[in-house]
């Protein structure tokens, strides 16, 4: 593996400032740095964006030449069948990370529609999902 996509979804921008009794206090840039000088024989590019279709078209876009893609869909999970489409529609290797444990939480997070895209869901684990789902396709 060579390069991967990590992909976070609506309202992840605002990681260390929101909720941080769920979520946690650092940013993601400053875990995207650590993790990036951990793993530098990667290429590991970021993509956020709050609104479905951005996601759509950069995994669309960009899914065709990844390795791997590291995705935290946000609140998408739950809803989004179109995300999961895209996902499918790329032949690379996909890991879903949620931050929180999704099951401990309200109903409507308890299913993702997006995991079924995926090989694998992470979750709970805080930040470190990222890192744990990135070890594992470096394992594979």
């Amino acid at each position: 593996m060579k390069n991967l996509a990590i992909i976070n979804g609506p309202n992840l921008n605002l990681l260390g400032l929101r909720e941080p009794s769920i979520y946690g206090a650092e940013s993601f840039e400053s875990y995207l740095s650590r993790l990036r000088s951990k793993y530098d024989d990667l290429e590991i590019t970021f993509f956020q964006s709050n609104h479905e279709g951005q996601l759509i078209d950069y995994i669309q876009k960009e899914g065709f030449d990844l390795d791997a893609i590291v995705i935290n869909p946000g609140g998408l999970s739950h809803t989004s069948v179109s995300l999961a489409d895209a996902l499918n529609a790329v032949p690379c290797r996909k890991i879903e990370v949620h931050i929180s444990n999704i099951h401990s939480r309200e109903t409507f997070r308890k299913n993702t529609i997006t995991g079924s895209a995926c090989e694998a869901v992470l979750g709970g684990f805080g930040l470190k999902g990222y890192d744990m789902a990135i070890r594992f396709l470096k394992d594979i």
